[in-house]
Order: C-alpha cells, then sequence, then structure tokens
C-alpha cells in the first residue's frame, strides 16, 4: 500500500471554507468513480483553519503521473477541480499551477 499526503490553502473566508466542506458532503459521483479507479482505496481530507492536509492511501500500481493524465482527459474531473479552485489557493512554496504539494514525511512511529 501507497501512502500520500498532501496539503493546500483554501482562501480565508469563513463562508467559501464552509461551502467547500458541503461540496465534500455531496461529491459528484464521477469525481468519487475517478478517485476509486485510479486504484486510490482511502482519501482523507482534513482542514485547520484555511490549511487543507489529505492523506491518500493506494494500491502499488497507483501512479500520480497517471491520476494526474486521467484527470486532465476526464471533463467531469476538470470542471470539479475548477469549481474546487474558486476557493482553494496556493501555498506560497507551490510551483506555477499547482495545488496540492506533496508532503515529506519527517517522523514515523
Amino acid at each position: 500500500m501507497k501512502k500520500f499526503c498532501f496539503a493546500l490553502d483554501l482562501k480565508n473566508d469563513k463562508e467559501r471554507i464552509t461551502l467547500y466542506k458541503t461540496y465534500h458532503k455531496n461529491v459528484w459521483p464521477e469525481i468519487i468513480k475517478s478517485i476509486k479507479d485510479s486504484g486510490i482505496s482511502v482519501l482523507e481530507i482534513y482542514c485547520t483553519g484555511n490549511r487543507l492536509f489529505m492523506i491518500i492511501e493506494a494500491d502499488e500500481n497507483f501512479s500520480l503521473e497517471k491520476k494526474s493524465q486521467a484527470d486532465k482527459l476526464d471533463p467531469k474531473v476538470r470542471q470539479w477541480e475548477d469549481l474546487m479552485w474558486k476557493f482553494q489557493q496556493a501555498l506560497p512554496w507551490a510551483a506555477p499551477g499547482q495545488k496540492w504539494v506533496l508532503m515529506e514525511k519527517v517522523f514515523e512511529l
């Protein structure tokens, strides 16, 4: 099993943060399908203030690159991502065009 952790910020606006959370209580079925079809078995998003953390667990065949390419070709995923970008903002150290930033594991017990 592979595990990935990512971070991203939301725009620091209480109403937008609340609406973002509401969308995630009812994620579109096409988005759920694309996640599962890629080999992801667990995807969790946590929020503190306006900072988001996403944890992904996926099978051994999962590839971030393949998932990214598949997402670019899927009109419904692109529509969802465009909608979510209205609430999100890149971390200051993110590369141009990068949303979620892969986190480095610095400790494990």
